[in-house]
């Protein structure tokens, strides 16, 4: 269920800092969010922030800081983000392992429903990154950010099930405030190559891979720590 975009970085920021500090352990999630602009710190320090800001909340998207690295990403109920909480060991692991186990499970998942899904950055692609997932060689409809923290590491994914359109105008307006460019061509969602998907299959599809622990839900620990994290990720 969407709720609050800012809360829901803050419990990612939350079950972060809990599996750091053994008081959680390890664990997936996955989430359907509310519409949001989420921008990451580098943006903040372009002249055009604040016009980018006033672009998002135009468009109906919330602005929002990005707990993981990257660039400005755009997402909203026809979303998905998901997400791997690793300690202990795996968390020391490889930058480049831990994104690749989940670009390889997501691109997996999405083949299993007939998408020729692939790993890789599209010439001119936004938030670009070598572990982004497209449809076909040409569409990006995943990327992948990460987030390390001592004792502990979040792998976060979003994949763009529907609202193709809007993404791309938001990011359209976006990024023209930001002053960086792009091709809008490549941003859209995996319903424009595979209309016959929709997001229950899609979220069927990476649950299977993930497993039943997916369905993991907040708890009064996270989210009092959560709360108290919410003014760092609020716009």
């Amino acid at each position: 269920m969407a709720t609050d975009p800012a809360l829901d970085i803050a419990r990612s920021h939350a079950t972060l800092l809990r599996v750091a500090r053994g008081q959680a352990g390890p664990r997936p999630r996955i989430y359907r969010p509310a519409p949001a602009l989420a921008f990451g710190r580098l943006d903040t320090r372009r002249p055009g922030y604040d016009a980018a800001v006033a672009a998002a909340r135009a468009r109906g998207f919330a602005p929002v800081l990005r707990l993981a690295g990257g660039q400005a990403a755009a997402y909203d109920e026809q979303s998905l983000v998901v997400e791997q909480f690793l300690g202990g060991d795996d968390a020391g692991g490889d930058l480049h392992d831990r994104f690749s186990d989940m670009t390889t499970l997501l691109a997996d998942a999405l083949r299993e429903l007939g998408v020729d899904a692939r790993v890789g950055e599209l010439p001119g692609e936004y938030c670009p990154g070598e572990h982004s997932v497209n449809s076909a060689g040409t569409l990006k409809v995943a990327g992948a950010a990460q987030r390390v923290v001592r004792g502990a590491a979040m792998v976060s994914a979003v994949v763009v099930v529907g609202h193709g359109a809007a993404i791309r105008d938001v990011l359209v307006d976006v990024y023209a405030a930001l002053e960086v460019d792009w091709d809008p061509a490549t941003a859209g969602s995996l319903d424009e190559h595979h209309p016959e998907l929709g997001i229950d299959d899609v979220e069927g599809a990476i649950v299977g891979a993930l497993g039943a622990a997916a369905f993991w839900r907040t708890d009064p620990e996270t989210e009092a720590l959560a709360a108290d994290l919410l003014a760092r990720h609020a716009v």
